[in-house]
């Protein structure tokens, strides 16, 4: 048997499209059927050992780098406060354990990079690219491999790096602003890794120069240059080449 695993938001938006706003199994079920045979979604398939491997990995330094930085901040609040030395000398203790944490889970990770000639080699492919480096390298990783993307938009969509602009009626209020669904934490590193692409990716330097000078604002030109940065990524593992400038 073959299933399709959706995301019930497009589900929701379809019945809505139909003009269904009632909710029981009957209905579920039809809507369900219609989007089915209409959008012929891809079939499930379950994500390779190694992705999901690589993915508990990342999602675990995630959570102790959030530990560590409220740590750090909570330890600098304290040192400007009248605290209570043993409760530093706690802090500290919990800082010097969260930071060996780090290392360790960072050494776990690019083991097992290295441990699968797939990760292996399609990391050297997005670290050719100007722009990324270890870390996002190993959360590209992570993302694409998780994800059945047909396309770099979808890739780009998932993160949640898609303008929207507030619509009333027929005008449009304010600025476009990204979407921000996806993981925060991943949109964050992206950001860094775009500014750095800007300096220094020819094609990705080219669109901000290009966007800028027409008029756009600084931050909806870097929004674009990482959307770009994922299109990047995405082209060199869909095509398995290293990163080759496309401006002259």
């Amino acid at each position: 048997t073959k299933v399709s695993v959706v995301n019930p938001a497009y589900v929701k938006h379809y019945a809505q499209s139909l003009g269904v706003r009632t909710k029981n199994d009957k209905k579920d079920s039809i809507v369900l059927a219609r989007y089915g045979s209409k959008e012929s979604p891809a079939f499930w398939q379950p994500k390779p050992p190694e992705i999901t491997t690589l993915k508990a990995l990342l999602t675990r330094l995630d959570a102790i780098e959030k530990d560590l930085q409220r740590e750090q901040n909570r330890q600098e609040k304290a040192i400007l406060t009248d605290t209570p030395s043993v409760v530093l000398e706690s802090i500290s203790q919990t800082i010097v354990y969260l930071e060996n944490e780090r290392e360790t889970l960072n050494k776990l990770i690019e083991e097992h990079i290295n441990k699968h000639k797939n990760l292996k080699d399609n990391k050297v492919l997005l670290e050719s690219i100007p722009g990324i480096g270890k870390v996002m390298s190993e959360r590209m990783l992570m993302v694409i491999g998780t994800h059945q993307f047909k396309s770099a938009s979808q890739c780009a969509a998932y993160l949640g790096l898609v303008p929207v602009e507030k619509e009333s009626g027929s005008s449009v209020k304010g600025r476009a602003h990204l979407a921000k669904n996806g993981s925060s934490s991943i949109r964050a590193k992206l950001y860094m890794a775009s500014i750095t692409a800007i300096r220094y990716n020819p094609d990705v330097k080219a669109q901000y120069i290009r966007l800028t000078g027409k008029g756009k604002s600084k931050m909806s030109a870097l929004g674009a240059a990482m959307r770009k940065l994922v299109q990047i990524c995405f082209g060199v593992l869909k095509h398995q080449t290293p990163y080759q400038p496309q401006v002259g």
